[in-house]
């Protein structure tokens, strides 16, 4: 599989120029032969705490309209960020869709940002999601999530890609970077984190979108505004490298969750 990592500079809350840059970055991505694009979280609109303004009814949302035309003109796999309103409630989603337009996986964010008052707008979901992309097992996650790995390792029971999609300041990069490879490295997973870069009204991001082989082998880190990366990967290296050094068989998961509930008290 050929995935492509789309650091894009998405402006903040306008989704026309987003747009624009995305197709840019998907013919790109096109000529290249990625089967698989990633973009930033919240992709065409930044990181903007007005979701009554921004937000989407899933069920006749511009950037699903937007992404599926893209997704079959270019006949390439997409995970983007959106916003979606239900019920008076706003959620923070990475969608999955095949090449054909076709939702494959839809993630509502589970730890909303507290820290950058991300919480005060937004809720969190309830659930991890799997799906397979041209048979590849893959789970997407959201920026804030890359901080808990328990969700992490589970997810990884049954995918052997996973997708964090963020809107990560240069003030806390170094934390991106390190948790990308540790993620990696305890999971055996392929690990694609995509950034954007720019500015957004206060804050301002250097990107360094990167995607981490299972054994924490940096295999592309991008630097740049709007650029992009095209790396070929082989999922069965990942099973190939869990039955070699099996970590996962040590796992203690039974008493892991006793500590937890000792510590309660």
């Amino acid at each position: 599989m050929k995935i492509a990592l789309a650091q894009l500079d998405m402006g903040f809350e306008d989704k026309g120029f987003a747009m624009k840059t995305c197709v840019e970055l998907m013919e790109k991505a096109a000529a290249k032969e990625a089967d698989l694009i990633v973009f930033p979280e919240m992709t065409l609109t930044g990181f903007t705490m007005s979701p009554a303004t921004y937000g989407e009814l899933k069920e006749n949302s511009k950037t699903i309209i937007f992404f599926q035309d893209v997704a079959k003109k270019f006949q390439m796999a997409v995970v983007f960020g959106v916003i979606f309103l239900e019920d008076g409630t706003a959620r923070n989603h990475s969608i999955v869709m095949d090449k054909n337009g076709h939702i494959l996986a839809d993630y509502a964010k589970i730890h909303p940002f507290s820290y950058g008052a991300e919480a005060k707008y937004y809720s969190g979901g309830d659930a991890l999601t799997f799906c397979q992309v041209d048979g590849v097992p893959l789970s997407p996650f959201v920026c804030y999530d890359l901080r808990f790995p328990e969700i992490f390792q589970a997810a990884s029971k049954k995918s052997l890609v996973m997708t964090v999609i963020a809107n990560w300041p240069v003030a806390r990069v170094g934390h991106w970077k390190t948790l990308l490879q540790a993620r990696a490295i305890e999971n055996q997973s392929f690990i694609v984190g995509v950034n954007r870069s720019g500015k957004d009204r206060t804050l301002t991001y250097t990107g360094d979108s990167m995607l981490i082989s299972p054994t924490g082998e940096i295999l592309a880190h991008l630097t740049g505004e709007n650029e992009l990366a095209v790396v070929e990967i082989d999922p069965k290296e990942a099973e190939a490298y869990r039955a070699e050094f099996p970590l996962k068989a040590d796992r203690k998961e039974d008493l892991y969750s006793r500590f937890f509930e000792e510590t309660k008290t």
